[in-house]
Protein backbone atom coordinates (compact mmCIF):
# COMPACT_ATOMS: atom_id res chain seq x y z
CA UNK A 1 0.00 0.00 0.00
CA UNK A 2 1.18 3.84 -0.34
CA UNK A 3 -0.48 6.28 0.36
CA UNK A 4 -1.60 9.17 -2.06
CA UNK A 5 -1.84 12.58 0.13
CA UNK A 6 -3.94 12.96 3.62
CA UNK A 7 -7.16 13.43 2.16
CA UNK A 8 -9.07 15.18 4.61
CA UNK A 9 -9.07 15.98 8.35
CA UNK A 10 -12.57 16.22 10.84
CA UNK A 11 -13.09 18.25 14.29
CA UNK A 12 -15.51 18.09 16.48
CA UNK A 13 -16.26 21.77 16.98
CA UNK A 14 -18.49 23.72 20.12
CA UNK A 15 -20.11 25.93 17.42
CA UNK A 16 -20.41 25.13 13.44
CA UNK A 17 -21.14 28.73 12.72
CA UNK A 18 -18.61 30.01 14.42
CA UNK A 19 -16.06 27.31 13.40
CA UNK A 20 -17.67 28.02 9.30
CA UNK A 21 -17.04 31.73 9.73
CA UNK A 22 -13.24 30.89 10.38
CA UNK A 23 -12.63 28.06 7.68
CA UNK A 24 -15.27 28.95 5.02
CA UNK A 25 -15.33 32.82 5.49
CA UNK A 26 -11.75 33.86 7.06
CA UNK A 27 -9.67 31.26 4.90
CA UNK A 28 -12.01 30.63 1.97
CA UNK A 29 -13.05 26.67 2.28
CA UNK A 30 -15.85 26.34 0.20
CA UNK A 31 -19.06 24.44 2.04
CA UNK A 32 -19.99 21.43 0.26
CA UNK A 33 -23.28 20.96 1.99
CA UNK A 34 -24.57 19.73 5.52
CA UNK A 35 -25.52 16.55 6.99
CA UNK A 36 -26.43 14.87 10.85
CA UNK A 37 -29.32 17.66 10.41
CA UNK A 38 -27.08 20.53 10.01
CA UNK A 39 -25.11 20.09 12.75
CA UNK A 40 -21.66 19.05 10.69
CA UNK A 41 -20.45 20.67 7.37
CA UNK A 42 -18.13 19.25 4.57
CA UNK A 43 -15.73 21.67 3.18
CA UNK A 44 -13.28 21.94 0.18
CA UNK A 45 -10.30 23.53 -1.11
CA UNK A 46 -11.51 22.46 -4.64
CA UNK A 47 -8.51 20.21 -4.56
CA UNK A 48 -11.22 17.10 -3.79
CA UNK A 49 -14.74 16.57 -2.56
CA UNK A 50 -14.03 17.57 0.94
CA UNK A 51 -10.70 18.34 2.81
CA UNK A 52 -12.18 19.15 6.03
CA UNK A 53 -15.52 17.83 7.80
CA UNK A 54 -16.51 20.03 11.32
CA UNK A 55 -19.12 18.38 13.60
CA UNK A 56 -20.69 20.25 16.19
CA UNK A 57 -20.89 18.35 19.54
CA UNK A 58 -21.29 22.06 21.82
CA UNK A 59 -20.05 22.10 25.29
CA UNK A 60 -17.54 18.76 25.19
CA UNK A 61 -14.20 19.88 26.44
CA UNK A 62 -11.89 21.25 24.03
CA UNK A 63 -8.37 20.23 23.49
CA UNK A 64 -6.06 20.62 26.92
CA UNK A 65 -2.80 22.97 26.69
CA UNK A 66 0.23 21.81 26.09
CA UNK A 67 2.41 18.94 24.95
CA UNK A 68 -0.17 16.18 24.73
CA UNK A 69 -0.94 13.02 22.40
CA UNK A 70 -2.86 13.37 19.18
CA UNK A 71 -3.71 16.01 16.62
CA UNK A 72 -0.61 18.73 17.13
CA UNK A 73 -2.06 20.98 14.27
CA UNK A 74 -2.95 20.87 10.72
CA UNK A 75 -1.38 22.78 7.71
CA UNK A 76 -3.23 24.56 4.77
CA UNK A 77 -1.17 25.88 1.55
CA UNK A 78 -2.40 29.03 0.71
CA UNK A 79 -0.50 29.37 -2.20
CA UNK A 80 3.64 29.61 -3.50
CA UNK A 81 4.65 33.11 -2.68
CA UNK A 82 6.11 34.85 0.54
CA UNK A 83 3.49 37.53 -0.72
CA UNK A 84 0.82 35.96 -0.27
CA UNK A 85 1.70 34.64 2.62
CA UNK A 86 2.38 38.58 3.81
CA UNK A 87 -1.27 39.43 2.86
CA UNK A 88 -2.73 36.13 4.40
CA UNK A 89 -1.03 37.23 7.75
CA UNK A 90 -2.41 41.29 7.01
CA UNK A 91 -6.17 39.41 6.29
CA UNK A 92 -5.64 37.42 9.50
CA UNK A 93 -4.73 40.41 11.35
CA UNK A 94 -7.24 42.90 10.18
CA UNK A 95 -9.79 39.95 10.70
CA UNK A 96 -8.25 40.20 14.66
CA UNK A 97 -6.94 36.68 15.04
CA UNK A 98 -3.62 35.88 16.82
CA UNK A 99 -1.00 34.74 15.03
CA UNK A 100 1.16 32.57 17.21
CA UNK A 101 4.26 31.74 15.22
CA UNK A 102 6.01 32.29 11.68
CA UNK A 103 8.65 29.86 11.10
CA UNK A 104 10.90 29.53 7.97
CA UNK A 105 11.12 25.77 7.65
CA UNK A 106 13.85 25.82 4.71
CA UNK A 107 10.87 23.70 2.26
CA UNK A 108 8.25 26.28 2.90
CA UNK A 109 7.21 29.28 5.39
CA UNK A 110 4.48 29.03 7.99
CA UNK A 111 2.57 31.63 10.19
CA UNK A 112 1.02 29.58 13.33
CA UNK A 113 -2.66 30.45 14.66
CA UNK A 114 -5.51 28.77 16.42
CA UNK A 115 -8.52 28.32 15.10
CA UNK A 116 -12.24 28.85 17.38
CA UNK A 117 -12.27 25.61 19.49
CA UNK A 118 -7.87 25.89 19.80
CA UNK A 119 -7.06 23.99 17.05
CA UNK A 120 -3.42 24.45 16.00
CA UNK A 121 -3.76 25.45 12.20
CA UNK A 122 -0.88 26.48 10.46
CA UNK A 123 -1.01 28.29 6.84
CA UNK A 124 1.70 27.91 5.04
CA UNK A 125 3.73 28.37 1.25
CA UNK A 126 5.88 26.20 -0.32
CA UNK A 127 9.36 27.06 -1.60
CA UNK A 128 10.62 26.09 -4.70
CA UNK A 129 10.24 22.45 -4.89
CA UNK A 130 13.49 21.97 -6.39
CA UNK A 131 14.95 22.14 -2.60
CA UNK A 132 13.45 19.48 -1.45
CA UNK A 133 13.24 16.73 -4.86
CA UNK A 134 17.30 17.95 -4.66
CA UNK A 135 17.69 17.72 -1.24
CA UNK A 136 14.77 15.20 0.51
CA UNK A 137 16.68 16.08 3.83
CA UNK A 138 16.29 19.90 3.63
CA UNK A 139 12.31 18.78 5.50
CA UNK A 140 14.93 18.37 8.35
CA UNK A 141 16.27 21.79 8.19
CA UNK A 142 16.78 23.39 11.51
CA UNK A 143 13.55 25.77 11.87
CA UNK A 144 14.41 29.25 11.68
CA UNK A 145 12.12 32.44 11.98
CA UNK A 146 10.18 34.20 9.61
CA UNK A 147 9.51 37.76 9.14
CA UNK A 148 7.02 39.11 7.19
Amino acid sequence: MKAHYLGHVVFYVKDLERSLAFYRDLLGFQEVGRIFDGKAAALTSGRTHHELLLIEVGDAPGPPEGRRRGLYHIGIKVDDSLEALRAAKRELEQASIKIHGLSDHTVSQSLYLHDPDGNEVELYVDADEAIWKNNPAAVLSPIKPLRL
